[in-house]
């Protein structure tokens, strides 16, 4: 089976030119290795940076096969992947940080997962076979709570929503990622819970994660964000409107 089937990797970035080049080529030389059966391609997804990622991300794509560039003029990491995931015709479509704190080795548990039945498969943080290290107490925190807001008011039985480490199937791809509405950071976890909130099948992955003290993401503004997410689909509640791929 493994031999048939093509996994696309996205790396939404913006405004990554210091470490793009170099997280690149080691998740190149780690899908050379580990995913030998299997096509695979990797899409860099720049969303409107304004330093020289884009520039960095072309020169990479101009000198290895199996890498392509997709610039989108709008900001919202949601949104590079939305759109990257929809152009590629891959039977599995992931994405993961520029940064790799997601240590790699818990890619090819991801991508069998999802030829193995499951819909939806994700890196986790939390559960107790994770290994994390290097992430600050508010963090922590911050994260924990948010999780446990989420199971609270959607009884969804996943973890952690926010890891940059999630694959989909083809199948649940084309179905539901255009109706999901957030173009931000909150796309992860509206994937997550009406994918769960569906029934489509969802599998946790223990990961190895390493902080990255040079990230771009602003803390507060994501947790706005995310709690505006939240809202929306609590009063929304889009699960109840749309059909099942059987």
């Amino acid at each position: 089976m493994a031999s048939e089937t093509s996994v696309e990797v996205v790396i939404p970035i913006y405004n990554e030119e210091k470490e793009l080049k170099d997280s690149v080529e080691r998740l190149y030389r780690y899908l050379a290795k580990n995913l030998k059966g299997y096509r695979w391609h990797i899409t860099i997804a720049d969303n409107a940076s304004t330093d020289s990622s884009l520039a960095v991300a072309k020169d990479l794509a101009k000198k290895k096969s199996g890498i392509d560039v997709i610039h989108l003029e709008e900001k919202g990491r949601g949104r590079a992947v939305k759109k990257a995931w929809s152009q590629s015709p891959a039977d599995i479509v992931s994405y993961m940080d520029v940064d790799l704190s997601t240590d790699l080795s818990a890619f090819k548990t991801l991508v069998t997962s999802l030829e193995n039945g499951y819909d939806i498969a994700i890196g986790s943080r939390l559960l107790p076979q994770s290994k994390v290290s290097g992430r600050t107490l508010r963090r922590e925190i911050l994260s924990r709570v948010y999780n446990i807001l989420i199971r609270i008011f959607f009884g969804v039985g996943f973890s952690d929503a926010q890891c940059g480490f999630k694959g989909v199937t083809r199948k649940l791809a084309d179905h539901l990622i255009p109706h999901l509405e957030d173009n931000a950071w909150f796309f992860d976890s509206e994937l997550l819970i009406v994918g769960e909130k569906m029934g489509y099948r969802l599998k946790q992955i223990p990961v190895i994660w390493t902080d990255n003290p040079g990230s771009t993401v602003r803390v507060l503004k994501t947790v706005h964000g995310d709690l505006a997410g939240l809202w929306r689909l609590f009063r929304q509640k889009p699960w109840l409107k749309l059909p099942k791929y059987e």
